[in-house]
């Protein structure tokens, strides 16, 4: 490519990442161009105006959230999920409510006000089960956001639980495309399922997240365009991205990683289109990278969830592998978090960090 060439490429490029900016939406034609020519000269562009417009809004703040991962059984045979039904090698266990409540109390202590009960689509859990267990948090922790993370579930039980007192809910919806979908997930899973209960959660009222893998089999440009139109048709109050890492006892366990530049760009675009919305840099980014954590929140993010669960179950939670388990993911390294965070210029504080108009 000559220089004028490149110059008018980098300049249209820019102007997209403008426009984004100014309007809050693109054309599906130019995210496409934006994700197929993007390179680290956009990606340098983009994380500045996210970081800015993450300082506009949270000046240098960073929200904890404390990570509870309480149930590995799942009903769902998702292709690229190490807790899937199928995984007869993977090590299943239920915490009890009173392991539960000890993983809220050492995270109290250590300065977390929220609190995310994640698990696989496990039906031991019903209802009432829930239900009980949001009420006991939310009375012992009265100050206290809880966000569930758990699944498709009927409406009338997203309602239940809201009305129960929690605060939060996340359902990724791992891709926006229906094709793509199918190659993520069996016949009896479905993309329009999985947009209804996102749609019925928010209607609700909770504070509503969304996300996806970044690099996924199968995704592609145009998959990823789809993707940036169905959160901004959504408007959640938070987005989840992380690299694709592969579990070697799934369906897609030889696939290939996801790209970590990429994963850094579209936080960063995430963040200039939805700029208010509560961004994580995940677990993934800094299990694929030693500083993909600092990464993340240098391209946008304001958001890390260290893990409260109990030591004894964190290599059984295996979603991927490799998963960090220990260190600066964890809720005992919070201090050596917070340093690390402080070297590049930002603070974890003990607050809700609630969603909220401004």
């Amino acid at each position: 490519m000559s220089d004028s060439l490149y110059i008018i490429e980098k300049m249209k490029q820019k102007r997209w990442i403008d426009k984004l900016e100014q309007t809050g939406n693109l054309e599906r034609e130019a995210w496409i161009s934006l994700f197929s020519e993007y390179d680290e000269e956009d990606q340098a562009y983009a994380a500045q105006k996210a970081r800015a417009i993450a300082g506009y809004f949270f000046g240098n703040q960073i929200y904890i959230r404390g990570l509870i991962e309480f149930t590995s059984y799942c009903r769902n045979n998702c292709y690229y999920c190490g807790l899937r039904r199928d995984n007869e090698k993977a090590e299943r266990y239920r915490l009890t409510a009173q392991e539960i409540l000890s993983c809220c109390e050492r995270g109290y202590t250590l300065g977390f006000r929220t609190f995310v009960l994640q698990g696989g689509e496990d039906l031991w859990y019903t209802d009432d089960r829930m239900e009980a267990l949001i009420r006991q948090i939310k009375k012992k922790y009265p100050d206290c956001a809880l966000t569930l993370s758990v699944g498709e579930r009927e409406e009338a039980s997203y309602r239940r639980w809201y009305e129960a007192g929690a605060d939060r809910y996340l359902l990724r919806h791992e891709t926006g495309e229906e094709a793509h979908y199918a190659v993520l997930h069996p016949q009896e899973m479905s993309l329009a399922r999985r947009k209804d209960c996102l749609r019925q959660l928010r209607g609700i009222g909770y504070q509503t997240g969304c996300g996806f893998m970044v690099g996924s089999p199968g995704q592609s440009a145009e998959t990823l365009a789809e993707d940036m139109a169905w959160i901004k048709e959504l408007g959640p109050h938070m987005i989840g991205i992380g690299p694709f890492i592969p579990h070697k006892d799934t369906p897609l366990g030889k696939a290939a990683q996801g790209n970590y530049r990429l994963t850094l760009f579209l936080l960063s675009l995430l963040r200039i289109m939805e700029k208010q919305v509560l961004l994580p840099a995940t677990t993934a980014l800094g299990t694929i990278h030693p500083e993909g954590r600092e990464a993340g929140i240098l391209a946008g993010a304001n958001v890390v969830m260290p893990n409260l669960s109990p030591v004894s179950v964190r290599k059984k939670y295996a979603i991927y592998d490799g998963k960090k388990h220990t260190g600066e993911e964890a809720a005992e390294g919070i201090e050596n978090l917070r340093r690390r965070l402080k070297r590049i210029g930002y603070e974890i504080v003990s607050k809700r960090g609630d969603w909220e108009e401004r």
